[in-house]
């Protein structure tokens, strides 16, 4: 078995930064982190760099111009995952909004697929929607939302490969369905939703361990009604993705969610739309024109669709408007996002034993290089990630 050795460089560890360390990989693992590099070893020097785990990205609607819910294809899932990839993502949940169950169908085949071929960083399938309250439904589609019916368990459970994740908002569903699909492996979490505390309390119950989007499209905390944000900060098992882009929240809002949940319950996502990598100043979705303005989209009546985020901007924001060190941020970007998934065995740490998903980022967390299962994709000059 070839090695290859990663020298020269700081590398955030479970217990911090370190520099000057060397990890060792081979065979798509980490075979060993130390102070120096074996002699058979290939090695690669990363001049003084940061070495992180791989961002793990469990919302992703689409990129490199392509939206996943118009194009369920493997084509289509390779080309977000690439685009992604040159921002440090590592891995990643194609992300379908709310929509007819046959694009539910067409996706869940396409992950598997995916998966099936070995594209890289493809972890599974994340289905938002569409069972979510249309008072609470953002840029989704009023049309496409319903209620989960017994007889859509079986599609939801489908999937051959990979994790599935499926939000839903708990009062659009009966607490016995979060059971079946949590018994069949489905990771819940809850999401566009306007539910009242007690009842997001007895979905948590029922086994929902996560939130989409906190904050965003779901009923807010106030002094005698706590709604889903109160049940989700005060909640210390459940995890809870966060849009840190500087638009979808205020950065004293951002340092609440730090302070309550921890960086071992936040993580960071994207919510991001086929924007990413490109240059394109709108797309359509489902019939309705998305404009780009600036760093935002929009529909017509201002409702914010997605973001233009990537896992490296997102880190990068945690860090300004959060005030959070890097190695927090880092953490919220892939290990808690790992943990979410129920992989910390395998990914979201630089350890012996663990994948060799890793990205090597500058001072100013522009992404360099990446691997992914040990596999290298050095970023060209003009695919640095600087957004």
């Amino acid at each position: 078995m070839s090695r290859t050795a990663l020298v020269n460089g700081r590398v955030l560890l479970p217990s911090g930064l370190r520099d000057g360390m060397c990890v060792v990989i081979g065979d798509g693992e980490i075979r060993a982190v130390s102070s120096e590099a074996p002699a058979d070893a290939r090695t690669v020097d990363l001049k003084g760099k940061t070495l992180l785990p791989g961002f793990i990205d469990t919302q992703v609607n689409g990129g490199g111009g392509k939206l996943f819910n118009d194009d369920p294809s493997v084509a289509a899932i390779r080309t977000i995952a690439e685009t992604h990839r040159r921002f440090g993502t590592t891995g990643l949940l194609p992300t379908l909004i709310s929509d007819d169950l046959s694009v539910v169908e067409a996706g869940i085949r396409a992950v598997d697929a995916a998966i099936e071929q070995g594209v890289p960083g493809i972890l599974g399938i994340h289905i938002e929607g569409p069972f979510l309250a249309k008072a609470r439904r953002g840029i989704h589609s009023a049309d496409k939302l319903q209620p989960l019916k017994d007889e859509y368990l079986d599609l939801l459970t489908s999937a051959k490969h990979g994790k599935t994740l499926v939000t839903l908002a708990p009062e659009c569903v009966t607490p016995e369905q979060i059971r079946h699909l949590v018994a069949k492996g489905v990771i819940v979490a809850a999401g566009h939703s306007d539910a009242r505390y007690e009842i997001v309390r007895a979905a948590i119950e029922a086994g929902i361990t996560g939130f989409t989007h906190l904050f965003n499209a779901m009923s807010q905390l106030a002094n005698r009604a706590p709604g889903m944000v109160g049940a989700a900060l005060e909640d210390d098992a459940t995890f809870a993705g966060i849009i840190a882009d500087g638009y979808h929240l205020h950065a004293a809002t951002l340092r609440v969610a730090v302070r309550a949940k921890g960086a071992h319950r936040l993580m960071l996502v994207t919510d991001a739309m086929p924007s990413v990598g490109t240059d394109d100043t709108g797309f359509i979705l489902q019939g309705r024109e998305i404009w780009r303005d600036g760093d935002t989209l929009h529909g017509a009546d201002g409702v914010l669709a997605g973001s233009t985020l990537t896992m490296a901007g997102a880190v990068r924001g945690m860090m300004a408007r959060g005030r959070v060190p890097l190695a927090a941020a880092a953490a919220m970007a892939a290990t808690t996002p790992a943990a979410f998934l129920g992989q910390s065995d395998q990914r979201g740490a630089i350890a012996a034993g663990m994948r060799a998903d890793l990205v090597l980022v500058d001072d100013d967390l522009n992404v360099i290089e990446t691997w992914i299962g040990g596999e290298t994709s050095a970023a060209s000059a003009d695919q640095r990630a600087i957004i």
